[in-house]
């Protein structure tokens, strides 16, 4: 018999005062469920660890000497895990009153989800879009690119973000965000843990697509919410971010997208997706350099 209902895994880069909050919220919760917290620390510089270590003592906090990115610190804090269920959590979350049992309930009632995403909102109390479909070339084309800004109501980037359903009841998704992710003890043990080959990025979205292909559904629950200030960390270093991102994207794209298309078309589809993506990259890259250069001259 495992020894929790439920394990919590943390993936820390140099954002203290928001993995003090997570972890506040988390204490607080403690009654809804029984559940342990690992925070795996990627070598950060501005305290985290120390201050987990002494300010909660009750939690799990596994030092690490070089940052393992997102896969590999949560891969490592899954092989310490104790508990039945497991869940992906950022350390930029604060988890509401209520969530953590609200899941636990569900996914003990209802074994054909694999894969639970509670409902995320933005700090502001704002909708953040944590339920999609499944990416594609064309969403990724219009997506926070100079296309969606000439088109910014495109039925692309609405049908990937899911824009036109008002997120207010259980629903089975394509795939649910990385940074509040609950998925089954018998479906991580049947399609294994996070891919290494992704560092950070899309790894939730390839979990969620071996999830749907071994059978059980991911499913989106509103009824557990939870508050994420996107890109604590990955704002640190925004263009090896941007690189990593892209880098994700075609190795996602590679391993499923292109295995379902024609045996014959899918040299070109490599080669498309692979130009597009640099170009698209590059794009980011060069905005952010035009910016400095703005920002430098604005002085």
């Amino acid at each position: 018999m495992p020894d929790f209902d439920l394990s919590i895994t943390i993936c820390s880069w140099n954002t203290i005062d928001d993995l003090r909050a997570c972890l506040q919220s988390l204490r607080e919760a403690k009654s809804e469920a029984n559940f342990e917290v690992i925070v795996v620390d990627n070598n950060s510089e501005d305290g985290s660890p120390d201050m987990a270590e002494s300010e909660f003592p009750e939690f799990t906090i596994l030092r690490q000497s070089r940052n393992l990115g997102f896969t590999g610190g949560h891969n490592l804090a899954l092989t310490h895990c104790r508990g039945e269920h497991k869940a992906l959590l950022n350390s930029d979350t604060i988890v509401h009153p209520g969530a953590i049992g609200t899941v636990v309930e569900f996914m003990q009632n209802n074994p054909e989800s694999g894969i639970v995403g509670p409902k995320l909102l933005n700090p502001d109390g704002s909708l953040q879009y944590s339920c999609r479909r499944f990416p594609n070339p064309v969403a990724a084309a219009f997506r926070n690119t100079i296309l969606g800004r000439l088109f910014p109501n495109n039925r692309y980037t609405r049908e990937y973000l899911m824009q036109d359903w008002k997120h207010d009841g259980p629903r089975d998704v394509d795939w649910v965000s990385g940074a509040a992710l609950f998925i089954r003890g018998n479906v991580l043990a049947e399609i294994g843990p996070l891919d290494n080959n992704l560092f950070m990025f899309c790894e939730d979205v390839d979990w969620a697509k071996r999830t749907w292909n071994a059978g059980y559904k991911v499913t989106y629950l509103p009824s557990a919410v939870i508050t994420h200030a996107i890109g604590r960390s990955t704002d640190k270093a925004p263009n090896r971010m941007i690189a990593r991102f892209h880098r994700s994207m075609f190795r996602y794209y590679k391993k499923h997208n292109v295995p379902e298309s024609p045996l014959l078309a899918r040299p070109f589809l490599l080669a498309f997706a692979a130009t597009a993506l640099t170009i698209r990259a590059s794009l980011f890259l060069t905005k952010n350099k035009i910016d400095i250069i703005r920002r430098k001259l604005g002085r």
